[in-house]
């Protein structure tokens, strides 16, 4: 994976997906495929896109008993996925599970607080510690696990990063400067996230919806050349 930049390419139509990939294959490290994608189009679309040789993050976030994660994880072998997600809150023996069934070459990595909530969200289903804090505690629990890193957002990375130094970290979320956030809550910059120690950048929307998607990507990807040096600690 040659550049840290994925571009997120949220939708059922194949066609659609297909000529955005087309048009950034020279300006991302790869594509991120999602359940949108996933479940209009299966195994087969997710092959379709494959073919075009950018690697593919599949950003399925599984997440059940540990046998089920398994299986499905094993399923997916075929398809050669570069990055995998499953959810940290599926517990040690399913993280366990899914790094056992991926195929040789495959990152697995766990989801832990989703960059559309906050503090407020999570009380809300009955976590009382911070974004930051249940970052850090489902990392660590990722770690444990055997996976190979996590996804968080932009504002928890540096401390995951001195945490976990060998992990690798999955930041979606991303926004050029002055873009809209939409839905998400917790944003950083692709230069800023990076210099937090950033793994992947995940970015949709200032891409995909953009009137020239290759020059968003190109623009993207020339903005990382300037990003300075992690400085965060612990």
């Amino acid at each position: 994976m040659s550049s840290p930049l994925f571009v997120a390419i949220d939708t059922p139509a194949l066609d659609q997906a297909l000529a955005l990939a087309s048009a950034v294959t020279a300006h991302v490290g790869g594509v991120k495929l999602g359940l949108e994608f996933f479940a209009a189009n299966g195994p087969a679309g997710v092959a379709r896109v494959a073919a075009m040789g950018l690697p593919v993050f599949l950003d399925l976030k599984l997440h059940d008993i540990p046998n089920t994660v398994g299986k499905a994880v094993a399923a997916l072998t075929p398809l050669k996925p570069a990055v995998l997600t499953v959810h940290a809150a599926g517990g040690r023996a399913m993280l366990a599970a899914a790094k056992a069934a991926a195929p040789a070459g495959c990152k697995v990595v766990a989801v832990t607080v989703l960059t559309s909530l906050d503090s407020t969200d999570l009380a809300e289903v009955g976590v009382s510690a911070s974004p930051a804090e249940q970052v850090a505690r489902l990392a660590d629990l990722a770690r444990s696990a055997g996976c190979d890193g996590i996804v968080c957002s932009g504002e928890e990375v540096a401390a995951a990063a001195v945490r976990w130094p060998e992990g690798y970290f999955v930041v979606p979320g991303i926004r050029p400067a002055g873009s809209d956030v939409g839905d998400q809550k917790r944003v950083l910059t692709p230069p800023e996230a990076l210099a937090r120690g950033a793994s992947m950048l995940v970015v949709g929307r200032p891409i995909t919806a953009a009137s020239d998607p290759a020059e968003a990507a190109r623009s993207i990807a020339a903005s990382l050349d300037a990003a300075p040096a992690l400085t965060a600690t612990a």
